[in-house]
């Protein structure tokens, strides 16, 4: 049975520029133990809020994966000693709380387009 993680990768900052080779080898990792990326989202070069071995910088790369239970602590271990990875982040997202996220961040946008529509009937009548 795979469950749905988010992996937070910092890549070193020299990679910045040839990021694929690097990326191949994270979704290689999760493709040997069983999983598979379903979404990329690559914010960057960044700032780190202090120095992780030497690098005051980093690429932030969020994915999206599903991976057997098991095999989390497999590619857990590889990317501790993968070169180009100079810290990573697997967690199990909270899907109950994203889709209320979603849910009343679609009832805002519902509320606010009645809104707007109401104000344009005015601005109609009054032309």
């Amino acid at each position: 049975m795979t469950n749905q993680y988010e992996l937070a990768v910092l890549y070193h900052p020299d990679l910045e520029v040839d990021l694929s080779k690097a990326e191949d080898k994270i979704t290689k990792i999760v493709a040997d133990n069983g999983g598979k990326i379903t979404a990329t989202d690559n914010w960057g070069k960044r700032k780190l809020a202090y120095k992780i071995k030497g690098n005051e910088h980093a690429v932030y790369v969020f994915y999206t994966a599903e991976i057997p239970s098991e095999g989390v602590m497999k590619i857990e271990s590889i990317l501790n000693i993968t070169d180009e990875v100079i810290r990573f982040l697997i967690t199990k997202p909270d899907l109950k709380a994203q889709a209320k996220a979603e849910a009343q961040k679609a009832e805002k946008a519902e509320q606010a387009a009645k809104r707007g529509e109401s104000s344009d009937d005015k601005d109609d009548d009054e032309a």
